[in-house]
């Protein structure tokens, strides 16, 4: 065969197999009302800190250890807080004594009070006695029928029971005084059992608060910290990944952004499950465009700007696949932005075992 025909078959199987690929490239990848977008399996992290300045005392769980809510996943020193509380509660038994004294002397000035007052009572009786009696004295020395002594010392005894009643007056005077004293002291006294009770209280709770919780059901994603570091106040000992709160951004041109509406059906199909498409919603459309961050690849041409667009994963879904969830996974978002359009067979859900699929991660699949 000559040289030149061997040439042109080799140049007419290039063109056509070219023109074969244009073809079936140049086609669509989406049917319209469809738009897609790379990104990243991602799920809300929980930072579990410690409220207060301390040394980690128990950290037992390592990373990809799935955890529940409430579960104690580490704990703090509390011997200071502890000795403190101790002292606290010392101070609380002393200002109770406190008040039981003041307490005690109330009592005992309202007890001198009413005694004061009865004497008050007496001296006063005895004064109308004297008085009387030194009148009856008076007109009987004029008549000659009393001596003049026997009056002088009626008149003397007069003065004596006045001098007794102001001096019982100035004396209830004087318990009033001294209770209204012992009130102030014991409320005083309360208030001091009140301030220690509360500092107990205090202290109680920053105890309690010791015992770190996880206040999600999730997987540890990072441990932050280790047995015996010092923390300072807030310091972080691990991040918890919700495993009921999974997502994905997309980034979409603004020519379909704007048509995208809340509540949007959309699909994730991971790189690692490509033939098991997640169902999925919209449910954020960021209003402001931006700059298309550089990781995110599309097959259509890259925009300048583009809207940030949130896939969120059936909760109710996720339940059955919680442990092979893994965080970062890549996979492709597909928004459909026109309801009327149908969804391609490729992306039809199916019911499938996720054992199958991949390995489970963390402590659920041991």
């Amino acid at each position: 065969m000559p040289r030149r025909l061997v040439f042109g078959l080799i140049a007419l199987v290039v063109v056509v197999g070219g023109a074969i690929a244009w073809f079936i490239l140049s086609k669509p990848a989406l049917p319209p009302g469809f738009a897609s977008g790379n990104g990243r399996l991602e799920a809300t992290e929980t930072y579990i800190a410690s409220k207060t300045a301390g040394r980690v005392l128990e950290a037992p769980l390592n990373e990809g250890d799935d955890v529940q809510a409430g579960q104690v996943i580490a704990k703090m020193d509390t011997e200071p807080l502890e000795a403190q509380l101790r002292q606290a509660q010392a101070k609380v038994s002393e200002a109770q004594a406190t008040v039981a004294q003041t307490q005690a002397q109330l009592v005992e000035a309202q007890d001198n009070r009413n005694y004061a007052l009865a004497q008050v009572d007496v001296k006063k009786a005895d004064l109308n006695f004297a008085d009387k009696q030194y009148g009856r004295s008076k007109e009987l020395v004029t008549k000659g029928a009393v001596s003049q002594q026997e009056g002088e010392i009626d008149f003397a005894r007069l003065g004596v029971d006045r001098a007794e009643l102001i001096g019982s007056q100035s004396q209830a005077e004087r318990t009033v005084s001294n209770i209204e004293a012992a009130k102030s002291s014991s409320i005083a006294a309360q208030a001091a059992v009140a301030a220690a009770k509360a500092e107990v209280d205090r202290l109680n709770a920053e105890i309690k608060d010791s015992v770190l919780t996880s206040p999600i059901r999730g997987r540890i994603e990072t441990r932050l910290a280790e047995p015996g570091e010092v923390l300072p106040a807030g310091g972080r000992v691990y991040s918890v990944v919700d495993l009921a709160d999974v997502y994905m951004y997309v980034f979409l041109p603004e020519q379909v952004a704007g048509k995208v509406a809340i509540g949007s059906q959309a699909r994730i199909v991971l790189d690692a499950a490509p033939d098991y498409p997640i169902v999925a919603v919209v449910t954020y459309v960021s209003p402001v465009a931006q700059f298309t961050p550089k990781t995110v690849e599309t097959k259509e041409e890259r925009h300048n700007l583009s809207f940030r667009v949130k896939l969120q994963v059936d909760r109710a879904r996720l339940s059955q696949f919680e442990p092979f969830v893994k965080v970062g996974i890549p996979g492709m978002g597909y928004v459909r932005f026109d309801s009327a359009a149908t969804w391609p067979a490729k992306f039809e859900v199916k019911n499938v075992n996720p054992a199958k699929m991949w390995s489970a991660t963390g402590s659920g699949g041991q």
